[in-house]
C-alpha cells in the first residue's frame, strides 16, 4: 500500500462498552461509519460531529481528516 506522505495509516479503536482496544488499517478513500467491536461484538458509531468511528474512537484521525480533505462519503 502506498500511504500518502504524512498520513499515519493505523489507528487504535478503544471500544466505550468495554475498552477492548484493536489496532486496525483504515481505509484510505473513504470514511468507516460502522465498526465492530472485537471484543464484546458493539456495533460502534461515530460520535456526533465525527466523520467516522476512527476519528471518534481511535487515537489517530482517519486519513482523509489527516490530509484536510474533510469528510470522504
Amino acid at each position: 500500500m502506498n500511504d500518502a506522505p504524512g498520513i499515519t495509516p493505523k489507528s487504535t479503536i478503544t471500544c466505550p462498552e468495554c475498552g477492548h482496544r484493536s489496532t486496525d488499517v483504515m481505509p484510505t478513500d473513504a470514511c468507516q461509519f460502522f465498526y465492530d467491536c472485537k471484543g464484546c461484538g458493539a456495533v460502534l458509531r461515530p460520535l456526533q460531529g465525527d466523520c467516522c468511528v476512527y476519528c471518534s474512537y481511535g487515537d489517530v484521525k482517519c486519513p482523509p481528516i489527516q490530509a484536510g480533505a474533510g469528510c470522504q462519503d
